[in-house]
């Protein structure tokens, strides 16, 4: 399989992603999207949204005898509803104006948490977060934070594989979304084909991240990505905004 110049770029901002999504939890999409969609805008949202199901699954696979499905159940079951009601949203209100209030609201959340206030971690509040997700990942492509707000208090691995766990069933979710609204084009399989090296070593290399930064607890990590993409959304709101 032959690599242009772009590609071997691609690849590599592709591995560095996929190298903090597979430690902290959340991250490729943030990082990856805007660079990857620089280089080629067919990279978006299909192969992205593909890229880190691969990463989910490896996860999962490798992590399936001290996964929690019970716990993280409610969250994926909510997805569904939220992802659906996203997809609503995106046709009755301009994009820019939901990038507006999402990203205000995701803002808002990380200050919250900066100043300890912080929801406990119970089927209720999952399912509320789960739902979010789905609403924010069908209608800004920002679908991480609000699940992993809710695990910013776990061990750093617990919350990392719950939240595998919940994107592993999620984004396919998305991906019928974007089916359901005619975006079917948008994956394009011989990109993803040329990335999944990219997965495999991006995963590999955050093992022995691992080794050298033994840090229990993402929590600053969740924060300081999820601040960006509130950042991220509130921007391309405001620009929306502006073009229209």
């Amino acid at each position: 399989m032959l690599y242009s110049s772009l590609e071997l770029l691609a690849l590599l901002i592709v591995t560095c992603s996929i190298v903090v999504q597979a430690w902290v939890g959340i991250g490729f999409g943030l990082l990856a999207a805007p660079l990857l969609y620089l280089i080629d805008p067919a990279y978006m949202p299909g192969p992205v949204l593909m890229l880190g199901w691969m990463l989910s699954l490896i996860v999962v696979v490798k992590q399936r005898h001290t996964l929690n499905w019970r716990r993280v159940f409610p969250a994926i079951l909510a997805r569904l509803p939220g992802s659906w009601c996203g997809a609503l949203l995106l046709v009755s209100i301009a994009a820019w104006q939901l990038s507006l209030f999402f990203g205000s609201a995701l803002l808002l959340a990380v200050w919250l948490s900066l100043r300890r206030y912080s929801l406990p971690l119970n089927k209720v509040s999952l399912t509320v977060a789960g739902f979010l997700s789905g609403v924010l990942g069908t209608s800004t492509s920002v679908g991480g934070p609000p699940i992993a707000l809710l695990y910013q208090h776990e061990a750093r691995l617990t919350a990392r594989n719950e939240i595998a766990a919940f994107f592993l069933v999620g984004t396919p979710i998305s991906l019928v979304m974007l089916w359901l609204n005619g975006g079917a084009e948008l994956v394009s399989v011989s990109l993803i084909l040329k990335m999944i090296p990219g997965v495999v070593v991006g995963f590999w290399l955050s093992r022995h991240l691992e080794r050298v930064i033994s840090a229990q607890s993402a929590r600053p990590a969740i924060l300081f990505i999820s601040a960006v993409s509130a950042i991220v959304v509130l921007v391309q709101g405001v620009m929306g905004g502006i073009a229209s």
